[in-house]
């Protein structure tokens, strides 16, 4: 799925050049390479900005995993889980990558990733605290 969107980009951007071409000629084809390159400079503005909100964060630590991990979709890029969790989160294993993410009462999020997009997640509760204080009902 990510070879095909990247192969339906580059495709659309050779036509945006080749229209250009075949309507104003060379002028054309840099009007054509000028909004390419101004999309992908949007692209990493983009990335910039989601990293650095990120790096300000704990690493690994999320508000709320039960939250997180309701919210979390299979296919999802890397981007898009650092958008969500708004921190880095923390190396647990290699192969497979995965990484998570635990929050202030203890809960963790594993989530394996292959080839940059989530693949798999597991929501691990904290164990509970038998003389721990009960919320009254």
């Amino acid at each position: 799925m990510q070879n095909r969107a990247a192969i339906l980009g580059w495709a659309l951007a050779v036509a945006a050049i080749a229209a250009g071409y075949m309507n104003w000629g060379w002028p054309g084809v840099l009007l054509g390479v000028t909004v390419i390159v101004f999309w992908l400079l949007l692209q990493f503005s983009r990335s910039l900005r989601v990293l650095q909100r990120a790096g300000r964060a704990p690493v690994g630590h999320v508000g709320n995993a039960v939250m997180m991990q309701s919210k979390l979709r299979q296919g999802m890029p890397l981007m898009q889980v650092l958008q969500l969790t708004k921190s880095l989160g923390q190396k647990l294993a290699e192969a497979p990558e995965t990484w998570g993410w635990t929050d202030a009462g203890g809960d963790q999020v594993r989530l394996v990733f292959e080839g940059g997009r989530l693949q798999s997640w597991t929501l691990e509760r904290a164990a509970a605290q038998p003389d721990a204080p009960r919320a009254a009902l």
